[in-house]
Parts: structure tokens; C-alpha cells; sequence
């Protein structure tokens, strides 16, 4: 496929043409009236904007199952993120490779920081280390959270734009419990 127009994007989409051109003319002129928008460059453009190729250095810290799963199942790479550490305070884990990357002692984390300047840190700890863990890595230079730890992680500093995405299972897992008790609401 060459091209799409914005009819075909909303309609594998759920929206409207309408929605598809305003979004996109928000982050420029990607189309063509008449014409559409040229795929390859389209698939580009979004790319640029969501920072699929930034290759931000991210580390990932506490490697039980869910840590592990992450690093071993998610495509960093794919979604602007490169993996370079993995850490946890479990020493038996230490040594062992996961996703091609070693388990590092949490006591090296901050060698490891000043060395390779990760921005990006994904925390599947538990909910009682979760705050002075992110403060602490705030002041080794990272900036960005994806964090696991069932603790509402709210970092304010004044200088740093801190970005943080909290990611509750459990409340994802509710909305899927909810939508099935309520499903044909509308239509009764």
C-alpha cells in the first residue's frame, strides 16, 4: 500500500476522517487533499513523534516474575527504549542473564548511572522502596518511570521535568471485570 486516506485510517480505527486529519495536522502537514497520506512517510513521521528511534538508555530494577517478563517480553527497542541494566537486591539473581543483558547487585547502581547515563527506569519493586529508589535515581540523571511498584509515584522537583507513568494491573484488570458486568447496559 502506497497510500491511505484519512477515511481509511478512521474507519480501521474507530474515528472519524474529521479526527484523523485534525490529530495529524497537529504535528504538521503529513497528507495531501485528493491525494491522502503516503504510507512510508506517514509510518515515519509518527515514528519521529513517539521516539521509537531515540534509543533511550533505560534500566530495569527488581527481577522477579514480573521484571522479568517485562525484560524478557517487551521490545524496547521498538518503543524508543534500548535496555543496558538490569539490577536487584536478590544476590542468587546477580550474574544472570536476562534478555542479554547481566543482573547487576543494586549496590552498583550508582556506579552503573554515573558510567552510562541511563534516562529511563522501569521499577517492578516492592511499594515500600518505590519512592527514595526513584528519588535517588532522579539525582543519578534519569527522568522518565515506568513504573510497577503499586505505589503513586509523584515526583516534583522544581528544575527537572520528571515523567512518570504508573501502571496498575489490578485496576486494569477491574475495567475488564466492569465492562463484562455492565456489557448491553446501553442497549436495555
Amino acid at each position: 500500500m502506497i497510500r491511505i486516506s484519512s477515511r481509511e485510517l478512521a474507519e480501521r480505527m474507530g474515528l472519524t476522517a474529521s479526527q484523523i486529519r485534525q490529530d495529524l495536522n497537529c504535528f504538521g502537514g503529513f497528507g495531501q487533499q485528493g491525494y491522502g497520506y503516503n504510507v512510508t512517510e506517514l509510518h515515519a513521521q509518527i515514528g519521529k513523534i513517539l521516539g521509537v528511534h531515540a534509543g533511550n538508555k533505560t534500566i530495569l530494577i527488581g527481577v522477579g516474575n514480573l521484571g522479568k517478563a517485562i525484560a524478557q517480553h517487551i521490545d524496547f527497542e521498538k518503543r524508543g527504549c534500548k535496555l543496558i541494566g538490569i539490577f536487584d537486591s536478590n544476590h542468587a539473581l546477580c550474574g544472570k542473564q536476562i534478555a542479554g543483558v547481566t543482573v547487576d547487585p543494586i549496590e552498583t547502581l550508582e556506579a552503573f548511572c554515573a558510567a552510562n547515563h541511563p534516562v529511563m527506569a522501569v521499577l517492578c519493586i516492592p511499594k515500600t522502596a518505590a519512592h527514595d529508589l526513584a528519588h535517588q535515581l532522579v539525582k543519578l540523571g534519569v527522568r522518565a518511570f515506568w513504573n510497577f511498584s503499586h505505589y503513586d509515584l509523584r515526583l516534583e522537583h522544581e528544575q527537572e521535568q520528571i515523567i512518570v507513568e504508573n501502571v496498575h494491573l489490578g485496576d486494569s484488570l477491574m475495567t475488564l471485570a466492569y465492562g463484562l458486568q455492565h456489557q448491553g447496559d446501553a442497549h436495555e
